[in-house]
């Protein structure tokens, strides 16, 4: 593999096509793979920071764009495009992603590990349903939009989701009836932790000013030591 620099945008094959996202290396250099999927934004600053934050912890970290480098601005902007990525659509997207990052020397590991926030958490769970084997850990963050799957029968990686009690987005009835479908329909290990947050509450830069810093950093904490146990 020709050498590569902490942090770098790179391309990798998807669905025949060129996809793009934000590779972060650590310090080392190499080490387990892990996938950050974006919120309904787009691949923003906070984004690419998870992935640097996750290399700083050890991880190689990719970062894929969903929405061809587009960023919302406003609400209305994010729901519109959100609704143009269908769940097939960026689940396949994803699966390039994935290969690419199992392709690359400097992930040891044989799994990837996948993050995700908001539709990104949707599209976590709908990667491991769509993947089996290949993500051995996956953690969405209060996980909702067009990417959340209807079935949960594929997914073989353990899961640890962190949603919200104050979620409007996504009502905690709701969080609590998916954390036991997957539990059901994968017979994987499952653990949701509920936090009183609002949704997006890990977003330290989200326009609506819903972060809470206590609740994220303890979801954080949980979410590396979780990847860094399961992926291998």
């Amino acid at each position: 593999m020709a050498s590569q620099t902490p942090h770098q945008n790179v391309s990798f094959p998807s669905e025949g096509q060129a996809a793009h996202g934000y590779l972060a290396l650590p310090e080392g250099g190499h080490g387990p793979g892990v996938i950050v999927i974006q919120e309904w934004w787009g691949l923003t600053d906070h984004i690419r920071d998870v992935a640097d934050r996750l290399a700083a912890e050890g991880f190689v970290a990719l970062a894929p764009d969903l929405f061809g480098g587009t960023v919302a601005h406003d609400r209305a902007e994010a729901a519109k495009m959100m609704s143009k990525l269908p769940e097939d659509v960026g689940a396949k997207l994803l699966a390039g992603a994935v290969d690419y990052l199992l392709g690359l020397e400097a992930v040891t590991s044989a799994t990837v590990g996948t993050i995700g926030f908001c539709m990104g958490g949707g599209f976590v769970l709908a990667l491991a349903a769509q993947q089996g084997q290949k993500i051995s850990a996956a953690v969405p963050f209060y996980g909702v939009g067009q990417g959340v799957p209807q079935s949960y029968a594929g997914v073989r990686a353990k899961i640890q989701g962190h949603y919200a009690n104050e979620d409007s987005s996504y009502p905690v009835a709701k969080a609590r009836a998916q954390e036991e479908q997957i539990r059901a329909e994968s017979g994987t290990e499952v653990t949701f932790f509920y936090y009183d947050a609002p949704h997006a509450f890990h977003n330290d830069g989200n326009p609506a000013g819903n972060y809470r810093p206590e609740a994220a950093a303890v979801a954080w904490g949980r979410a590396v030591d979780f990847l860094r146990q399961n992926i291998s």
